[in-house]
């Protein structure tokens, strides 16, 4: 009979308030989801970004694993929202992730004129005509407000920040990316 509280004493080792809080949220079309909200200006978001990679290679297909960039009313963070638009709308994020973490932490800076955002996209083998009609399209209007929106739902006050499920924002990811999905198992655990 010893062994029953040890079990539970381990299953409870995510505490409210300390590991994660409850968000009034945002809605997920499905779930399980894991969100990061980041910023490719943030330098903390650059240095993090090995971690949520492999974390979200770690949960594999068994939770979807999203991204939303946050803008702040800043306009090079504005512009790094299009970027992560425009990487979306042509379908080469997994190519150009990374290269606008590296552009913008290791080489030219952040993006201040749509126009740099539109040769960097050129240079990365996209139809400079495709991108800037993207770029002036109300889709992209669209898609920065609710990104904006989702961040504002999910109470988002700093990047790197990650909400599980639409509901629960991670305040302690943990050290590794393998303490992370204990933690979002456990949250897709309580119920609804």
């Amino acid at each position: 009979m010893l062994w029953l509280p040890l079990q539970i004493a381990a299953a409870n080792t995510y505490v409210e308030g300390v590991d994660y809080v409850k968000i009034a949220g945002i809605p997920e079309s499905k779930t399980p989801v894991v969100r990061e909200f980041f910023s490719y200006n943030c330098g903390h978001c650059y240095r993090q970004d090995p971690f949520f990679e492999q974390t979200a290679h770690l949960l594999g297909d068994d939770v979807s694993f999203e991204r939303t960039p946050v803008g702040a009313g800043r306009t090079s963070w504005i512009l790094s929202q299009e970027a992560y638009y425009l990487a979306q709308k042509f379908s080469v994020t997994k190519q150009v992730h990374g290269n606008i973490f590296s552009r913008i932490h290791e080489k030219e800076g952040a993006f201040t004129r749509p126009e740099q955002l539109k040769d960097f996209f050129v240079s990365q083998g996209l139809d400079g005509k495709d991108v800037e009609a993207a770029m002036n399209s109300a889709d992209a209007k669209l898609a920065l407000m609710n990104y904006d929106t989702q961040a504002q739902l999910a109470e988002i006050r700093g990047v790197p920040s990650i909400v599980v499920n639409g509901k629960y924002l991670v305040k302690n990811p943990g050290k590794t990316p393998e303490d992370l999905v204990k933690l979002v198992k456990y949250l897709n655990s309580l119920p609804e």
